[in-house]
């Protein structure tokens, strides 16, 4: 890992449909900042990066107005309607800016605004040079229902082994890029992994990596933020 530049690369060209809302929720305020320079600034803060590549929407005119978009470290590339498209968009941004094929790639949701640093570096830390990456995540603790079309439960499926994926998800950029060139949708970065065989390293993460995804997740978010700014302060 000493040997190789670390890069970021951040997925911020949804438009958060599910927040019934005009702006993307990217931009929606939380603890007095839009999420999306909270999830810049977590990256910047949590790895010794040499650049961050932010993927927008094409109609996204808003990055320019955050703080972020000044910083020389940050910069910027057009996504594409679904996130697999958008990722590997990002990816040739990086190839763009020097990174090499071995380099790691942390790749951050811009909607988890509230992912710890130390979470970060124990990411970087475990994951190392793993040429199947990995990924911060949460064992399942909650008992799990499956449901039928009338939204009635019809199965309590084994939570034993199940992990809650989060961002950031490290991987060398060109095994990454392979995956992500075989095509079709996928949720994370790490299922297009694992359809190339690769099995990416579970790292434990802080339950407080919240996504933001709807409108109640907000008092949850800015507890999280708040929490953390104590934490550095202290």
């Amino acid at each position: 890992m000493a040997t190789r530049r670390l890069w970021g690369l951040i997925a911020a060209a949804g438009s958060g449909q599910r927040l019934c809302a005009d702006t993307p929720k990217q931009y929606h305020h939380l603890a007095g900042r839009p999420v999306l320079a909270w999830s810049i600034d977590a990256l910047l803060e949590g790895a010794d990066l040499q650049a961050v590549v932010v993927v927008r929407a094409a109609d996204d005119g808003r990055f320019e107005h955050i703080e972020q978009y000044r910083d020389e470290r940050v910069s910027q590339c057009i996504g594409g309607a679904e996130r697999h498209e958008s990722v590997r968009a990002g990816l040739v941004a990086l190839r763009e800016r020097g990174a090499a094929e071995t380099d790691p790639v942390l790749v951050h949701d811009a909607a988890r605004p509230a992912v710890p640093a130390a979470d970060i570096a124990r990411l970087i830390e475990t994951v190392a040079d793993d040429p199947d990456g990995g990924l911060l995540a949460a064992p399942v603790r909650d008992t799990l229902k499956r449901a039928d079309a009338a939204g009635r439960a019809v199965e309590t499926p084994s939570r034993q082994g199940l992990w809650q994926a989060m961002t950031p998800q490290l991987f060398p950029l060109g095994r990454l890029q392979a995956a992500l060139a075989r095509g079709g949708p996928v949720t994370d970065e790490a299922q297009a992994m694992e359809a190339l065989g690769a099995r990416p390293r579970l790292v434990a993460g802080d339950p407080g990596n919240l996504k933001y995804t709807y409108p109640d997740d907000r008092e949850a978010l800015v507890c999280a933020i708040e929490r953390q700014r104590r934490g550095q302060r202290s």
